[in-house]
């Protein structure tokens, strides 16, 4: 429904009124046909200032997502949600690049994203507080509320180490490690960069916001993220894709 949603987006934004949009295999039939009013503007859908159109970027939050290859296979781009344990992002990309592959193109890392929910301190105490032990910490109240809708939904599998894995072992503190990154700035550098390794290369980490229960604490976090830790993970892959292509020559 995603991908056919997007598909009727984009041929309105191509045509003019009343579009008349009926696509092969596609179930959202779009006219104005009958009801357009020209007179006050009505039947008329507004388009994007910038052409062709803004980039369009899809989160996708289950383990091995068939969504992700639709997105793919059209001109879109990915973002791996922030409630996802990083050992299912793998499959995000592997489908991505199978969706890209379909239409004869070949994926860039640099289209897909990864959101992850992150607290950064100048001191460990706070930051492990703030981002997940406090009861007071939005972080923690964010993934309780996450962990019980999943749990009532029955889509809990993206908080496990595997799926057949017995819900009791899925506790509010184990989603948390899994989760959280947090700590002060060489920590949380240290984090991405095990992320990384662990998810493949992509191409932007997404800051996922959360509320501000103490606002100079949060918005410190976002101060060191942007300053020191940004800067920091940048170096390093950069030295390390340095040190990789000196190795092959």
């Amino acid at each position: 429904m995603f991908a056919e949603a997007i598909d009727v987006i984009l041929a309105i934004w191509d045509r003019e009124p009343p579009y008349d949009i009926d696509s092969p295999n596609n179930r959202s039939k779009v006219t104005t046909r009958q009801t357009s009013v020209p007179s006050i503007g009505r039947g008329v859908m507004m388009t994007p200032y910038q052409k062709p159109y803004p980039e369009i970027v899809g989160t996708v939050v289950a383990p091995h997502s068939k969504g992700v290859i639709a997105m793919g296979a059209r001109k879109f781009h990915t973002m791996s949600a922030n409630v996802l344990l990083a050992q299912w992002l793998p499959s995000h990309w592997a489908n991505y690049k199978q969706g890209k592959e379909s239409v004869g193109q070949t994926a860039e890392a640099s289209h897909w994203r990864v959101a992850r929910t992150i607290f950064v301190s100048d001191r460990d105490d706070i930051a492990l507080s703030y981002g997940k032990t406090d009861g007071q910490s939005p972080y923690r109240y964010y993934y309780r509320q996450m962990l019980t809708k999943m749990m009532l939904s029955k889509r809990h599998v993206i908080f496990k180490k595997h799926e057949n894995e017995d819900d009791s072992l899925l506790t509010l503190e184990r989603v948390l490690n899994d989760l959280v990154i947090c700590g002060t700035v060489n920590q949380v550098v240290d984090q991405i960069l095990a992320l990384r390794e662990e998810a493949g290369d992509f191409g932007e980490i997404v800051y996922a916001g959360m509320d501000l229960v103490d606002p100079k604490l949060g918005r410190r976090s976002m101060e060191l993220m942007a300053h020191e830790v940004m800067p920091r993970v940048n170096a390093a892959i950069q030295s390390q894709k340095q040190f990789q292509k000196e190795e092959v020559i």
